[in-house]
């Protein structure tokens, strides 16, 4: 019986088996691993081992968004029980939709954000917006304070009043998807 096992890093593991030829054999030391020689763990394999594991790390953490998302979805379970999470395709409708609710000059996200996530947008006044597309502007929405700033102003805006944490975790998974 081969005693090795590797865990995929160029490490392995070795067992404490004897191999014996037979009942009355002198046993045989057990083969060594093909795994178990350093030269196979490269620089390039360190780092590579590193980097997946401060990713899964940094995943199983969690970041701003998502503290952020966890918040909302937390208050939209409190404000409906049957919430059973956000969506990108309502995210989208509130996006495109011609509210007609608060200012005249700004009906929709649309209005200044324009159609395209991915492109950017411009004021009322012709001042530039970022991208609101999570894939474009990657720094986006990691300042819980900041994002919650432009839901309010722009809420009150477009709608005429603030935004419910199901409209708001819907449109940041719209713009998460995007």
């Amino acid at each position: 019986m081969n005693g090795c096992f590797s865990f995929g890093s160029g490490r392995s593991f070795h067992t404490a088996v004897t191999v014996r030829n037979g009942p009355h054999q002198p046993s045989r030391p057990e083969p060594q691993c093909r795994h178990d020689k350093d030269e196979n763990m490269t620089p390039t394999r360190y780092a590579i081992g590193f980097l997946c594991a401060f990713g899964l790390a940094s995943t199983a953490i969690g970041g701003p968004r998502e503290t952020l998302i966890d918040r909302y979805a937390a208050a939209a379970k409190a404000a409906d029980p049957s919430f059973v999470g956000f969506s990108a395709a309502r995210g989208e409708t509130l996006h495109r939709t011609q509210h007609n609710m608060g200012k005249a000059d700004t009906p929709a996200c649309t209005s200044c954000h324009g159609n395209d996530t991915r492109s950017a947008g411009r004021t009322r006044t012709r001042k530039p917006i970022e991208p609101m597309a999570l894939s474009v502007s990657p720094e986006r929405y990691k300042d819980a304070a900041k994002v919650e700033k432009w839901f309010k102003r722009n809420c009150d805006e477009v709608l005429g009043r603030e935004c419910t944490p199901l409209e708001k975790g819907d449109w940041l998974a719209y713009m998460m998807n995007q």
